[in-house]
Parts: structure tokens; sequence; C-alpha cells
């Protein structure tokens, strides 16, 4: 029997798994670092995942945003005509920032973080070009939720009693950029996506999407509705207990 790995798993790919995997782990660090030691484990499970959802945002997904704008290809001469030399992610007659002599995306690049999204594009090619709807989301993500989240995990520290609300919309909005990020897939027969292996499929497309950034937020959308009527459930019974007096 082959001790060999499948040929769809290379150094890259360990890499990319690993790197995931130590962003956990300073996300555990910081949750020691930052919060109280008396804190809840239901805070501190809060914490982490905050702080895992900005690295992630921040260095994974700035470094895919970093090479959707700096890494390209310019139209050589073999490729004069404007029109053979097009992206295949974007609509005919459309051009990334309007450059009709350059395609962009992870596919050009160069550095290290190139290189893990091109491992990701093998289960969802989009990834490793310039899809508008992708980069869109990847820009409000990196620019809004990650801060966000970094917001979120200060107020857990400090106990704010404002921390749900933002909760609620951070997590409302991770729902919100996965529906956006496959359902133009989903409508159109999926012509990007890849699952022909259980790593692509379930690993990369399902874990990566729905087991992170679904299950999670859904279940901080649970506790954020538990403490919020919660609260307001005792509010009511204070001011019942008033009018009784």
């Amino acid at each position: 029997m082959s001790t060999e790995p499948p040929s769809f798993i290379s150094i890259t790919t360990v890499l990319s798994l690993l790197s995931t995997i130590a962003i956990l782990l300073t996300a555990y660090l910081f949750s020691l670092q930052l919060l109280p030691k008396n804190a809840s484990a239901k805070t501190r499970l809060l914490f982490i995942w905050h702080a895992f959802d900005a690295l992630i945002h921040f260095i994974l997904e700035g470094s895919y945003l970093y090479n959707c704008f700096f890494s390209y290809t310019t139209r050589s001469a073999s490729h004069n005509d404007v029109s053979a030399f097009v992206s295949p992610y974007l609509p005919p007659n459309v051009y990334f920032l309007g450059h009709t002599d350059r395609m962009y995306g992870a596919e050009y690049g160069k550095n290290p973080f190139a290189a893990l999204w091109m491992e990701y594009a093998k289960a969802d090619k989009r990834w490793g070009g310039s899809d508008l709807t992708v980069i869109s989301l990847e820009l409000l993500t990196v620019f809004i939720a990650g801060p966000m989240a970094v917001y979120i995990c200060s107020a857990l520290a400090r106990k704010r009693s404002d921390v749900w609300f933002w909760m609620t919309v951070l997590a409302t909005g991770e729902l919100y950029g996965g529906f956006m990020t496959f359902a133009p897939e989903w409508l159109s027969g999926n012509p990007n996506l890849d699952g022909s292996n259980w790593m692509y499929l379930w690993l990369y497309l399902v874990f990566f999407n729905a087991g992170l950034w679904v299950v999670i937020p859904g279940w901080v959308l649970y506790e954020a509705y538990g403490n919020t009527t919660g609260a307001l459930r005792r509010l009511e019974n204070a001011d019942v207990g008033k009018k009784r007096e």
C-alpha cells in the first residue's frame, strides 16, 4: 500500500493549514493576556472567535486584497488584441481598475500569500483572480468587519454592555457575506467551484465557510438574542414591580 500523500496535498497545503492554526493559537494567547482571569468560558470563547476573525480578515483576506490590487500581468506583444486579453472572472468588456492592458489576482503574485490563495483557488477559482463580487465583499470584510471584531474584543475585556449589539451586527454581516459569496455560484451552476475530492469540498468549501462563518456567527446571534431579550425582560419586570409599589 502506498504511503505517499494524495496528489492534491502539497507543502503549500500544509503551510496554509498551519497558518490558520497559528492564527487561532494567537487569538487564544490574546485572550489569556487581555481577559480577566475570572472571565467565563463563554466570554473567552467569544473573545477568541472575534480575535481569530479579526486576524483572519487582516492577515489572510488583507493579503488577498493586496494581490488583487498589486499583483498583475501585462499584455505582451502576442496579445495585441485587447479583446483577447480578458479576465475569466470579469464580465465582457469590463477591466479591473479600468486597465485594459493588465489582469490582476493572486495567480500573478510572487509572494507567499499569493501561493496560499492559489491553494484555496483549487477549490474556488475566483480567489485566484479579480472577481468583482468577492473583492467588493472583502473590502467590507477587511476595512469594516476586521476593526469591528477588534472593538468587540476590547468591549468583552472591558465588560461593555453594548458588546452584544456589535456582535449582532458583525455576525449578521458575516452571514450576509457568506451568502453573497456563494449565491452567484449556486445560481449559475457552480462553474468556479471544485468539490472533486474530500479536501476541496469538506475542508476548503464547507468547513472554512459554513463551518466557521455560518455556524459560529449563528451561535453568536443565538447568544446575543438570549442576552438582549433577557435584559429587556428584567427591565419589564422591574417596571411592573415599581407600578405595583
